[in-house]
């Protein structure tokens, strides 16, 4: 690889590659778990570090690392490590940094098993949470007028798509001695740059667009070198939440394509969020490239080229009608994932929020009509054809009533 600096399309294909002695052009899956030393001694400074060298792909396998120099590349992060899932990176990025006593500080609209671990599990260990509206500033400075160790935040969130003020809420955060680790999961690192507007940490499912295409689970925390080496390492090591080299290979081949997919999921959800909001029979349309979207003048600020994939809209007839509707679906899919080639769709209610009660998920914005799709790479027209089938009554045996 060249010394001089490389732009972002390029760094998708070629950042982090380690070519073997067979000069492959595709990066070389290293499936093994373990590695040999020429003699005792080798190994004994492979331990004590004084040695750079493979020990055990718990700790780091080559593949495993080729993924996390072009994502952190991409992302403009010092460095970067990679998990098993993207929940294992967010109870990651979160457990390797607290202690009982110390305070996180978190908005209430978040996914729901990172609602589950801050307010569920981590008080079992002395954390005490605090959850504000994310969208209001002023709730964030109340919160963060006392010392607190740690905020965690998603923008835009999972499934309402508020978007928070980053440059601000970090600005307070630091202020009150907190880091702050950024769920990026629905911009990608393509739409916002969360180091840049004043992060610290950034969190990813890569299950989610980094693959694309509904194949393999994989997470990644990226972030300053010391963070990363000092704090977030052992406790990887030592908690084992590592990412095969065969996912690793799968993920280092999403990323390769992964601003071509954004730019045509973000068009295509803009197309797809402008149909759904001329709908009678839908009360609300939530997609950040909207004017109607509340925070739409931020997301334009704080985002790049697009908007993301997601779109949320709320039917008129509650939780019978997103029924309904997610039933006369002909091309889009029944599906609880999202960032996928496909456009997939789910009731929140009912599914990835489901645990959490009537009160909770109401005060996050989720009601029984909300629908969350997550629009693929199909022809727009064909997915807006779906949609109006679906919607109108006597179509792909629609029953959805105004």
């Amino acid at each position: 690889m060249t010394d001089r600096p490389l732009r972002s399309r390029t760094r998708q294909v070629r950042a982090g590659l380690n070519r073997s002695g067979f000069s492959e052009t595709s990066e070389a899956i290293f499936m093994t778990s373990g590695y040999v030393y020429g003699s005792a001694e080798e190994a004994e400074a492979s331990f004590d570090g004084t040695l750079d060298r493979m020990v055990y792909s718990r700790f780091k396998n080559p593949t495993v690392a080729t993924f996390e120099d072009r994502l952190a590349a991409i992302e403009g992060a010092e460095a970067a490590r990679a998990t098993a899932s993207g929940m294992a990176a967010v109870h990651a990025a979160l457990v390797c940094q607290l202690k009982a006593g110390d305070r996180v500080v978190a908005p209430r609209a978040l996914f729901g098993s990172c609602t589950w671990i801050i307010n569920d599990l981590l008080p079992r260990f002395g954390v005490n949470p605090t959850f504000v509206d994310g969208t209001d500033l002023d709730q964030w400075k109340a919160a963060l007028a006392t010392p607190a160790a740690l905020v965690f935040l998603e923008t835009p969130s999972n499934p309402t798509l508020e978007v928070i003020d980053l440059t601000a809420v970090a600005e307070l955060a630091h202020r009150a001695g907190a880091r702050v680790v950024v769920d990026n999961v629905f911009a990608t690192p393509i739409l916002q740059s969360p180091l840049e507007l004043g992060a610290d940490v950034v969190v990813y499912s890569a299950t989610k667009h980094i693959d694309g295409q509904g194949r393999c689970l994989g997470g990644a925390i990226l972030g300053a070198k010391d963070f990363i080496a000092d704090t977030l390492s052992p406790y990887l090591r030592h908690t084992g939440p590592a990412l095969s080299p065969f996912n690793a290979w799968v993920l280092l081949k999403g990323l390769e394509t992964l601003d071509l997919r954004v730019e045509r999921h973000s068009a295509n959800a803009l197309a797809v969020a402008r149909f759904l909001e001329g709908r009678p029979e839908i009360a609300r349309v939530l997609y950040p490239g909207l004017e109607s979207h509340p925070q739409h003048d931020l997301a334009k600020r704080q985002m790049k080229g697009g908007f993301g994939g997601i779109v949320a809209f709320t039917l008129k007839g509650g939780k019978q009608a997103a029924y309904d509707l997610l039933n006369g679906l002909e091309v889009i899919d029944i599906s609880n994932n999202l960032g996928d080639s496909k456009s997939l769709a789910c009731h929140p209610w009912t599914t990835t929020h489901q645990r959490l009660s009537p009160e909770d998920k109401l005060a996050q914005g989720i009601g029984e009509g909300l629908i969350r799709l997550s629009v693929g790479l199909e022809d727009a027209a064909d997915l807006i054809d779906d949609l109006r089938l679906a919607l109108e009554p006597g179509t792909n045996g629609s029953k959805i009533r105004v």
